[in-house]
């Protein structure tokens, strides 16, 4: 499991612009995957990865990272399709995320049938420009 994480976090260091402040710490990964409803999925080519948590019948999308040399190659798109297929077999109905407004992945989730379901108002902070809107998505899973 250790080079699956550190496949993680150097996909992690390089597809998230530090701008955002989105990408987690080493730490805050190790400490979610302690939790057996903590899973997460690996590109076959380490390029990407997916982060998501169980909660009875439902999972949160809570990263999701694709290597910038690797975007436009459908490396997102099969991890999402990996990740809903993953979910469906641990018996899910409902998936969710959280994205912050103007990110450019949202063209993937609504291609995956992800509608907007929330908004939160200036909730995610940065350091430059103020702060930022985050949306919820959702999808059922049939």
């Amino acid at each position: 499991m250790s080079d699956d994480i550190d496949t993680i976090m150097a996909v992690m260091d390089d597809a998230f612009d530090p701008v955002y402040a989105e990408a987690w710490t080493r730490a805050q990964v190790l400490d979610a995957l302690v939790f057996a409803h903590t899973h997460y999925i690996l590109a076959e080519d380490g390029a990407g990865f997916v982060l998501s948590r169980t909660a009875a019948d439902e999972e949160e999308l809570l990263l999701i990272g694709v290597r910038p040399a690797a975007r436009g190659r459908g490396v997102g798109a099969a991890l999402m399709q990996r990740f809903i297929e993953k979910a469906q077999a641990r018996g899910v109905k409902r998936v969710f995320l959280e994205m912050r407004a103007g990110n450019p992945a949202e063209r993937l989730y609504r291609k995956f049938d992800f509608e907007q379901i929330g908004l939160r108002r200036n909730y995610y902070r940065r350091a430059q420009e103020g702060p930022i809107d985050a949306i919820t998505f959702a999808r059922s899973i049939d």
